[in-house]
């Protein structure tokens, strides 16, 4: 029945039969069989069909918690079997929103040093994303906001505090200043993460609160593709202190810290909500824990 829970998941995930049975690795008249034979088992029907995909019905909608809990349960009783036969060891899985992957990097090279046969996966991902591959297996972990949006039922373990800088040309204006407000980026042409990120969603609140309706010039989802820009001279753009450190070594470009009279977002690791959680996942929460500069 496990294999055809995880049919159920990816059948839910992907909202198409072809597309869940490509990301199973089996042939869509496989996985109709043994959504079917899941079906005859627990004596519902769970999924609406005509000639394609209608969604899952409302027992089909219970079962998908049963399955990812069960699912779950499955892979990390596997784990603790493998840690208690080997060590620590396997794949970690995380989502990462682009503007913490410099932490990413420093939280996965501490726990490396600690735990050698652990390989990570890092994908960067939106902050919504993020969530959703969580309640859907496909990542152990991810590192996002923590009190901007409702992240759910979920484990955090912070991380550090948000702070924005200013990133432009050594000839702007604003260059020499030591810090500027957010009111001072009137008439700037901004080169910014693209809506769906909820970084931008925090800096136009910001923007907005200083009374301006931003220039905005060019968008991505790629935070080194805004500092790219701004090196070619077209815009300015504001990001995170830390990320923008790490993006602008070697590079003549000025970094001017953004004064707010409110405190920043905190950043930091989310986890499944799990008792007891797999060894990997509660020292990945440690070595968090351990890193942070976050106040306690």
């Amino acid at each position: 029945m496990l294999h055809k829970l995880e049919m159920l998941i990816a059948v839910a995930k992907e909202e198409h039969f072809g597309r869940a049975a490509a990301s199973l690795g089996i042939t869509q008249p496989t996985l109709s069989t043994g959504i079917r034979q899941l079906e005859e088992q627990l004596g519902v029907q769970l999924v609406f069909r005509n000639s394609r995909y209608g969604g899952l019905t409302p027992e089909g909608q219970s079962a998908l918690v049963w399955a990812r809990r069960i699912v779950a349960d499955a892979r990390q009783l596997k784990d603790e079997m493998h840690v208690k036969r080997k060590g620590l060891g396997g794949e970690l899985r995380i989502a990462v929103i682009p503007t913490a992957l410099t932490w990413a990097a420093r939280l996965t090279a501490h726990f490396g040093e600690l735990h050698p046969n652990v390989r990570f996966t890092i994908l960067s991902r939106t902050s919504i994303e993020i969530l959703a591959m969580i309640d859907n297996l496909d990542v152990d972990a991810g590192i996002s906001y923590l009190d901007n949006e409702p992240t759910g039922r979920v484990i955090t373990e912070p991380l550090y505090e948000e702070r924005y800088c200013l990133l432009c040309s050594p000839g702007s204006p604003l260059a020499a200043c030591d810090s500027i407000g957010w009111d001072e980026l009137a008439g700037e042409k901004l080169a910014l993460l693209t809506p769906d990120m909820q970084n931008r969603r925090i800096i136009n609140k910001s923007l907005n609160e200083a009374g301006l309706v931003p220039r905005v010039v060019l968008e991505s989802d790629s935070p080194l593709a805004l500092v790219t820009n701004v090196l070619a001279g077209s815009c300015v753009t504001v990001l995170p202190e830390d990320i923008a450190r790490c993006l602008t070594t070697g590079t003549d470009l000025a970094l001017v810290p953004l004064r707010s009279s409110t405190p920043g977002h905190f950043v930091g690791v989310v986890a499944p909500w799990r008792e007891p959680r797999t060894p990997v996942l509660e020292e990945l929460l440690s070595e968090a824990r351990r890193i942070s500069e976050a106040p306690r």
